[in-house]
């Protein structure tokens, strides 16, 4: 998938081992620059999980691998995003996303969320994009709204939604 200035990359199962365990093997790979959000010890164990998840069910690997965000004029890896799991009964599907603090405030987490969440609603069966926020997170939350996400839901977090137009909720 690709927007104006990222070309955003879905990472198969071998890939995202890769990215735990080799980067300069996965950096060659993609012929790109690993510099996006660190792998941390709680962000390494969302990424083996995810990683797990894709090998036991490799058809729905669109949605359950992470997507890395590559910026098209120098082949940096700014960030990344991801379907959390295939949509649910109700046709609902979340996304999550990071974006390497380098890179905040020029737009590219929009541009990315907004190309994601217009491939999921185009996809068989889904109804709605939903997204979780920090009650403090004013950045994630601006992205959502720029995206055409609504707030649905509050409590310890915030619950955001965008839903296909012309489909019910």
């Amino acid at each position: 998938m690709e927007t104006e200035r990222l070309e955003l990359i879905p990472l198969t199962a071998e890939q995202l081992k890769l990215w735990l365990e080799n980067l300069p093997a996965l950096e060659r790979e993609l012929s790109c620059s690993y510099r996006g959000e660190p792998l941390k010890d709680g962000f390494r164990s969302v990424v083996a999980g995810q990683c797990a998840l894709i090998s036991a069910h490799p058809a729905d690997y669109l949605w359950g691998t992470f997507w890395l965000l590559i910026r098209k004029s120098d082949r940096s890896v700014v960030g990344s995003a991801d379907f959390k799991r295939p949509p649910d009964g109700g046709g609902e599907v979340e996304i999550g996303y990071g974006l390497a603090p380098g890179f905040e405030h020029n737009g590219y987490m929009t541009e990315a969320v907004r190309a994601m969440t217009a491939w999921a609603l185009k996809q068989p069966g889904v109804r709605a994009v939903t997204a979780e926020t920090e009650r403090y997170n004013l950045a994630s939350q601006r992205i959502l709204e720029r995206c055409g996400y609504a707030r649905y839901r509050q409590g310890e977090t915030l619950w955001w939604k965008a839903a296909s137009r012309g489909r019910s909720e």
